[in-house]
């Protein structure tokens, strides 16, 4: 296994910083993601650490090891491409001994080396086979027996699955992150997909315009983001500005146009804020229904309702502009077709402020 040091990196095309100095520790055999809005810097970041992309400043180095001054053949990384970049001329077994054929391995140790990794990826059996006989995702477990077969320290996944229909991305990333932990191989995974970062991840970096928002555990950048970027861009959130108005020992009370709202603050009376409510943490009270203790409630009026299955998304109507939106699973839309004017319920320790004391 191998941890990974990113020192101060930036790189500049001309007069724009695609990375700008960027520090990260990536952990022995950890699976780490880089995260982020189209041109955010993740894809050149990774480069830079395959060496594909030359730094303009700073250092990058695998355990004592510096590897950013070395060409990318002897950096011992495995990277698999969005595209695959499988040679259409060869067969499944060329494809996957190519890295080694170029590194000079006997060829009694490439063929044991390549049945092994086809294995892994569970395409035994298919090594005879042309790349057009091949589904999108076997290509994908191609591609990845091609990176593993080098024995690479860390292996290195630039939007993998982006090519993939919704129902193999599901199935492949759970397998590649089965494969990752197997292996014990430490990993770094690009993507600008949320739900794919959140179930695959130890770690996630947020990134934005070339710099880091966040650098936390999947489920701490989703309840407790760091920036108004990190809350909504994983995922839908009621993003709200408001004044304070009081406090109620260590909860603030926040108003917004024409409610008021209730977030741990420790804000000054009069001072402006921003904060971040889930509306899948907000609750829509059954008429005489009391609120669970400690939450707070807002009445409102159910302006929309869009039924999605097993989730509804609703949207409330606060007054003075001001809408909340909510998530409820299982709630039929009919079950809400009379009910104008509603009370939602939300625990207040649930939402996220940004600034403030």
């Amino acid at each position: 296994m191998t941890a990974i040091s990113i020192d101060h990196v930036s790189r500049s095309f001309g007069t724009v910083r695609a990375v700008d100095d960027v520090s990260l520790e990536v952990r022995d055999g950890e699976f780490f993601t880089l995260l982020g809005p189209s041109g955010c810097g993740k894809t050149t970041l990774l480069r830079t650490i395959a060496g594909f992309a030359d730094l303009t400043a700073g250092q990058i180095r695998f355990g004592e090891r510096r590897i950013d001054t070395l060409p990318p053949h002897r950096r011992n990384t495995g990277m698999v491409f969005q595209n695959y970049a499988i040679f259409p001329n060869l067969t499944v077994d060329g494809n996957v001994a190519y890295g080694l054929k170029a590194r000079s391995v006997p060829e009694a140790q490439i063929k044991e080396r390549v049945a092994r990794a086809l294995k892994l990826v569970h395409l035994d059996g298919y090594g005879e086979r042309w790349p057009h006989q091949l589904s999108g995702g076997q290509l994908q477990r191609v591609a990845i027996a091609r990176c593993l077969v080098i024995e690479p320290e860390v292996l290195l996944l630039d939007e993998p699955l982006s090519n993939l229909d919704a129902k193999l991305r599901v199935e492949m990333r759970a397998e590649i992150r089965q494969l990752q932990q197997s292996l014990k191989i430490t990993a770094i995974y690009v993507t600008h997909d949320q739900e794919e970062a959140l179930s695959m991840s130890d770690r996630i970096a947020v990134m934005r315009s070339g710099r880091l928002e966040q650098v936390a555990a999947p489920q701490d950048i989703y309840r407790a983001p760091a920036t108004p970027f990190v809350a909504e861009f994983m995922g839908t959130t009621n993003l709200l500005t408001g004044t304070v108005t009081g406090r109620d020992g260590d909860i603030t009370r926040i108003g917004v146009g024409q409610r008021e709202f209730r977030a741990p603050s420790r804000a000054s009376n009069g001072e402006s804020l921003t904060f971040s409510l889930r509306p899948e943490t907000v609750r829509l009270l059954a008429p005489g229904e009391a609120a669970p203790a400690g939450w707070a409630t807002l009445h409102a009026t159910l302006a929309r309702v869009e039924f999605l299955g097993a989730l509804t998304r609703l949207e409330l109507d606060l007054g003075g502009g001001t809408t909340l939106r909510v998530a409820s699973l299982d709630v039929l839309p009919g079950a809400l077709a009379t009910r104008g004017c509603v009370v939602a319920a939300y625990d207040p320790r649930r939402v996220t402020v940004f600034g403030g004391r």
